[in-house]
């Protein structure tokens, strides 16, 4: 007998205040309705397959969403009868900084994002960008179980796994600077780089991914933060001149799962979600190659590259680590403090 499982999101879309979170997310379920019914997908459940939907908080020609789609496509053919992924689309389904709400509040199953988009559900999600063990290690040591535990209480929402590590991030600048001072640049953040780059002296603007190219266009921005990979995505090398060195904390993107669709899955059907995801984490090593891909295309596109000082380079790492933690310390000590000690070098 078939069942029909319809998303149960907890939406006042009769409340006044229509700019808040949740307005915003009955907006983007309206949308994600709309391109649902567009697609001819369906979202039901039966005793024999589950069709679980996923948004991506990156564009659809992004090359996270890309390297997530061979997966999807590997996962529905070996799923077939079982379990199976439908990939709904992008931030034109739900914006960017929505995708948090939208996974907790079961408008979707699934989302791919890093920490920093969903920060406004779940603050703490921040902290991973901080990780200076692999998620191997961190599944070994008891951070990956503890990041569930912290996900599940505070936002329903299930931690299944991690696909893009070894991806440092970086500071890319149409300006040169001689040394780890940004006084007087304006730069694009979000809140992996916010904290470090107002150290900095930097001054800050918070944009999704999609509006960064208008931003340098137009001189809004001096530059910007992101990882190694992925600015040739959005184009943003026509307006980039410099890339320092050397790279800080780690790019995270990872699947989340809402926690009432998990249980609704049966123990075969997480086995075999399980079984997937490690497979898909025991390929993070092709990050690596496609970093150092990504800095010689970056040279051939002109970008030149800025290097501090032997002393310089590990003061500004010092410092970016040391004010990184500070923040998510002073906001939740307990959890922090824990998540240090789990994923944190010996550095």
């Amino acid at each position: 007998m078939n069942q029909t499982v319809t998303a149960q999101a907890r939406i006042d879309v009769a409340a006044p205040a229509r700019h808040t979170p949740f307005a915003r997310v009955a907006r983007a379920l309206a949308t994600l309705l709309a391109t649902s019914a567009a697609l001819g997908a369906s979202v039901s459940c039966s005793a024999q397959e589950t069709t679980l939907r996923l948004v991506s908080a990156f564009p659809e020609n992004s090359v996270y969403v890309k390297h997530l789609e061979r997966w999807w496509q590997k996962l529905n053919t070996e799923g077939k009868g079982s379990l199976q992924i439908n990939f709904i689309g992008g931030p034109r389904a739900i914006p960017t900084f929505e995708v948090g709400n939208a996974v907790k509040a079961g408008v979707v199953d699934l989302v791919m994002s890093p920490g920093a988009f969903y920060t406004n559900v779940l603050p703490e999600a921040d902290a991973l960008k901080l990780a200076e063990v692999t998620i191997a290690e961190q599944r070994r040591n008891g951070a990956f179980e503890y990041i569930n535990k912290i996900w599940q209480e505070k936002a329903g929402i299930v931690y299944l796994g991690r696909f893009v590590e070894f991806q440092p991030f970086h500071i890319y600048l149409n300006k040169r600077i001689e040394r780890p001072d940004l006084t007087g640049l304006k730069l694009r953040v979000t809140t992996v780089y916010r904290d470090i780059f107002q150290a900095m002296g930097a001054t800050v603007v918070t944009t999704a991914p999609g509006d960064v190219y208008t931003a340098l266009e137009r001189g809004v921005v001096d530059g910007y933060g992101w990882p190694i990979g992925g600015i040739f995505d959005f184009n943003w090398q026509q307006h980039t001149k410099f890339r320092v060195e050397p790279g800080f904390y780690d790019a995270e993107v990872s699947l989340l799962m809402n926690l009432a669709a998990w249980n609704r899955l049966s123990v075969k059907q997480r086995e075999f979600l399980q079984k997937q995801i490690l497979e898909l984490e025991a390929q993070n090593d092709i990050w690596k190659k496609y970093g150092d891909e990504e800095a010689e295309r970056q040279r051939q596109a002109g970008i030149q590259v800025i290097r501090f000082s032997p002393e310089q380079a590990k003061s500004f790492l010092d410092r970016a680590y040391d004010v990184g933690w500070a923040s998510h310390i002073k906001a939740s000590p307990e959890i922090a403090t824990r998540l240090r000690t789990l994923i944190s070098s010996k550095r």
